[in-house]
């Protein structure tokens, strides 16, 4: 099949895949009288995320990085139910589409990580996380609401089941029930603020509502279009989580199975507030936004200096996980190019720092039992290989110059910087020192566990260093932490795409035309003109009258 007409239906390929692999693996018995068959879930898993994760490179080989702003690649729109409208709507643009990639490319990770750990009921557990993949992957292309809140509850069932049943201690129904509640009761209040929407509008479907809301033609009162934004804002808020709705996470981190903890918290709520919530409340979310600022700071500080007295090394990366996710609701909200391109940078970076971390927790467990730092030490003679991952995760995490995570913080301070919000200056000060205390606890943690006197676990068990399959889990993501930290742009070309025209800073005034509000320059070229007008206005001027559609560059 050619690209031609492989490009409409590949995002439908893409969920319909862990879909279909998921149905398979519910319908092959488990088999525990032979090593092979013991396996043969997990080895099916396996293959069903690799070939998703081959489809899902579709995307970045054929995207059009000179599209125009606010447009959606690969998409695919059916009609669904007439009554209410709702339509089978898929797409992805610059914000999407690595989120995608990124979802896909941690899925088989996840299978690896989870080889030994998950020796019981593996059918269940494979089939759980193939569904919680599909909910992943549908949240991230659904450009109807109706279809949208289908895959965002979804992802909340997968989850909750395998924290219930695969979690580590007797805690783990609460944990379970508790991270359901705090997903759910937000999502229902979610469900009547889309309805609110479609019956306002008439419709599900994002472009046309992101239309109406950019001529502000929702014919709503401000207050009612205000508490709206809300609901949505807080539903998502909820799932990244932002302080102080993180009640769930500590609890949820420390019961969940590697696999999932893996795709826990982050991608989904910041996306969604991307998208939706900047998409159809532009105006409401600028005015929450000096409030999600000071949030954002706080939730930097408050996550590393609690990471920074805790023992338990899950609950410790519970709270770097908030520290992190902090860290970006504090670079979109700031509604600058630079703070918006960081922040969806960053959702990549966190995302694999976590997955290569929670990965070596995963692994140290696995060998000796315990998650208690003071049980440690030592282990570097011991584990060079190990040492030697964790060191790399670490240094990526405290954002080390050259790689990944220090271009998302780099980019996302800046933009705080030229912050619209009050007291901007001081929120950007106080978010910086989190960056001293990430160092802080994350160093600690790796003399408590791999240096000095060994502790009374380690002396007790041998332990072995990484084997090979291990090596396979984790040197794809201590690549990927140099490759974007050398080759960042690869990234920015598609996420320049979203940043500036949901900072303001450009607008289309009529088709293929578009024009910098700040500097009062016109091109007729999206990709010259983000690239150029917006880093070097001095590059352009307008040609005669304000009303000219070209734009020339001055040499």
């Amino acid at each position: 099949m050619n690209q031609m007409n492989f490009d409409p239906i590949i995002l439908t390929l893409i969920i319909a895949t862990p879909l279909a692999g998921a149905i398979l693996l519910a319908l092959i018995p488990e088999d525990t009288s032979s090593p092979t068959g013991s396996k043969r879930h997990a080895i099916g898993a396996l293959i069903i995320t690799l070939v998703t994760l081959l489809l899902t490179l579709h995307l970045p080989a054929h995207f059009n990085y000179s599209a125009a702003p606010h447009t959606f690649q690969f998409e695919q729109n059916l009609s669904w139910i007439p009554t209410p409208n709702i339509h089978y709507h898929l797409g992805v643009d610059g914000l999407s589409m690595w989120l995608i990639v990124l979802a896909a490319f941690l899925a088989p990770l996840g299978v690896l990580a989870s080889w030994n750990s998950i020796r019981n009921r593996t059918k269940l557990f494979y089939t759980l996380f193939l569904l919680q993949q599909v909910a992943m992957l549908g949240i991230f292309v659904a450009l109807d609401l109706f279809l949208y809140y289908g895959f965002w509850e979804l992802s909340i069932v997968p989850m909750t089941l395998l924290i219930a049943t695969f979690g580590r201690t007797e805690n783990r129904r609460r944990a379970a029930i508790k991270f359901f509640l705090y997903a759910f009761i937000p999502s229902a209040i979610l469900l009547v603020a889309i309805l609110w929407l479609y019956n306002l509008t008439g419709t599900f479907d994002l472009p046309a509502l992101q239309a109406l809301a950019a001529t502000h033609t929702l014919a709503a009162t401000p207050t009612a279009l205000l508490l709206c934004s809300i609901a949505f804002l807080v539903a998502f808020a909820v799932k990244v989580p932002v302080f102080p709705l993180h009640g769930w996470l500590q609890e949820a981190v420390a019961e969940a199975p590697t696999a999932a903890v893996m795709v826990l918290a982050g991608k989904l709520g910041l996306y969604s507030i991307l998208r939706f919530s900047f998409g159809i409340f532009p105006d409401q979310s600028r005015h929450v936004a000096p409030i999600l600022i000071a949030l954002g700071a706080i939730g930097i500080v408050y996550g590393a200096l609690i990471a920074l007295i805790k023992t338990d090394l899950k609950t410790l990366a519970a709270f770097s996980t908030l520290s992190h996710v902090s860290f970006v609701v504090l670079g979109i909200f700031t509604f600058t190019i630079l703070g918006l391109d960081g922040g969806v940078f960053q959702i990549l970076n966190e995302s694999l720092i976590g997955a290569a971390f929670f990965i070596l927790l995963g692994l140290l467990y696995e060998r000796y039992g315990t998650y208690d730092m003071r049980d440690y030490g030592g282990l570097a003679t011991r584990h060079p290989w190990m040492a030697t991952m964790f060191v790399l995760t670490t240094l990526a995490a405290v954002g080390l110059p050259m790689l990944g995570g220090f271009v998302g913080e780099f980019l996302i301070l800046s933009g705080s910087m030229q912050s619209f919000a009050t007291h901007h200056i001081l929120w950007t000060t106080l978010a910086a020192t989190g960056v001293i205390f990430g160092a802080a606890y994350m160093l600690w943690m790796i003399q408590r566990v791999f240096y000095g006197s060994p502790g009374v676990r380690t002396e007790e068990v041998h332990g072995w260093d990484l084997c090979a399959r291990e090596h396979l889990e984790l040197w794809p993501l201590a690549a990927l932490f140099l490759i974007m930290g050398v080759a960042s742009p690869l990234w920015m070309r598609a996420i320049d795409t979203y940043g500036a025209p949901i900072a303001g800073k450009v607008v289309q005034i009529s088709p293929g035309v578009y024009k910098n509000i700040e500097t009062e320059t016109y091109s007729v070229n999206w990709q010259e003109f983000n690239r150029d007008c917006i880093d070097h206005p001095g590059h352009c001027r307008v040609e005669g009258s304000a009303r000219m559609e070209t734009a020339k560059e001055v040499r």
